[in-house]
């Protein structure tokens, strides 16, 4: 560590310390690094209690292609339309409309979709300004 830092006093006790700009560097690359391993350790610690999942490249490659992300969560769950239909408590006809694009879906149906392929409602969304 660099000792060419000066400490700046009010009132007899170190309020403020100036480093060197390479020394300041130094430490906010530090913080940052510690920063990434608190948020390596937290998705570490998810996945090993089941509260998230890795995905295989193909599905974050279909969502980005544009497919449907409904469609794509669908698939990768390994549900027909018709299972996801009735696990959902709607018609196979809505689920098709939805992954067409003829539906949106409304709120409560996204919900229930949700909840059967384990994913949030924000993974169903189509991003319609992309």
């Amino acid at each position: 560590m660099n000792t060419n830092i000066q400490v700046i006093e009010k009132d007899g006790i170190e309020e403020y310390a100036i480093v060197p700009i390479d020394e300041w560097r130094r430490i906010c690359a530090l913080a940052e690094d510690a920063e990434d391993i608190r948020a390596a350790d937290s998705s570490v610690r998810e996945l090993a209690a089941g509260y998230d999942e890795t995905v295989p490249m193909e599905i974050v490659r279909r969502l980005l292609e544009g497919a449907h992300p409904l469609s794509v969560w669908r698939k990768y769950r390994g549900m027909t339309q018709q299972e996801l239909a009735e696990a959902a408590g709607m018609g196979k006809s809505y689920v098709s409309q939805i992954e067409s694009g003829a539906k949106s879906g409304s709120v409560k149906s996204l919900q229930r979709l949700s909840e059967v392929l384990r994913v949030d409602i924000d993974d169903l969304i189509v991003d319609d300004d992309s």
